[in-house]
């Protein structure tokens, strides 16, 4: 049975905090509010926790995970950044965009893009994503909390604990955040390529 935690969204309180990265250290699974929806989020080296959200998700091996980072000196650990592309996200971050970059050798092989060894990366505008990260001191390993066969994430955090508290190991309840799914934005051929239109704003990129 999960662990359900009422998290502040402006001010989050440390104590939760530390419990909350002790179980993603523990190898647990959480679900915790970012600035676009709510996700599943686990260790990056856990490759348990990871298949249990393949298995909630129904997804395959094909599924692409998101590199949750606290800045971009983080993204640079884990993906190779060309200045071109640093002053683009420089822009956007902390913001509702989702990266997609060639990995550093530092990323675990089954995270990546098989084919193209790639992986995508963001810095959420969220207090407690981002306090969370502090604790953590690494990304976490994400993917957007969409139920199968549904067509957006669920918003309601009590919902939420309905639905998944026998399949996850904490709820964190940080408010309602929206349902709307990131932009993904490619860069990995030299320039900004829009893969999904998302919450974030790409105007500015639509003549680029």
């Amino acid at each position: 049975m999960a662990q359900f935690f009422e998290i502040h969204p402006d001010n989050p309180q440390r104590r939760l905090i530390q419990q909350a990265v002790a179980i993603i250290d523990r190898g647990g699974l959480v679900i915790y509010p970012t600035d676009s929806s709510y996700a599943l989020g686990c260790h990056i080296g856990d490759k348990a926790a990871m298949e249990r959200i393949q298995r909630l998700r129904r997804t395959d091996n094909k599924h692409h995970f998101t590199l949750v980072c606290s800045d971009l000196s983080e993204i640079g650990t884990y993906a190779k950044v060309g200045n071109s592309e640093y002053r683009l996200m420089k822009t956007l971050t902390p913001g509702p965009y989702t990266f997609l970059l060639r990995a550093t050798s530092i990323v675990p092989r089954r995270l990546m893009n098989p084919k193209r060894k790639t992986i995508g990366v963001r810095v959420p505008d969220n207090n407690i994503v981002h306090a969370l990260l502090l604790e953590l001191g690494q990304p976490i390993m994400s993917s957007t909390l969409i139920p199968p066969g549904a067509e957006q994430a669920l918003d309601d955090a009590f919902e939420i604990r309905e639905a998944f508290e026998r399949d996850v190991d904490l709820v964190i309840d940080g408010g309602f955040c929206g349902v709307e799914p990131t932009t993904v934005i490619s860069l990995i051929d030299g320039y900004p390529q829009i893969l999904r239109h998302g919450k974030g704003d790409v105007s500015f990129l639509e003549y680029h």
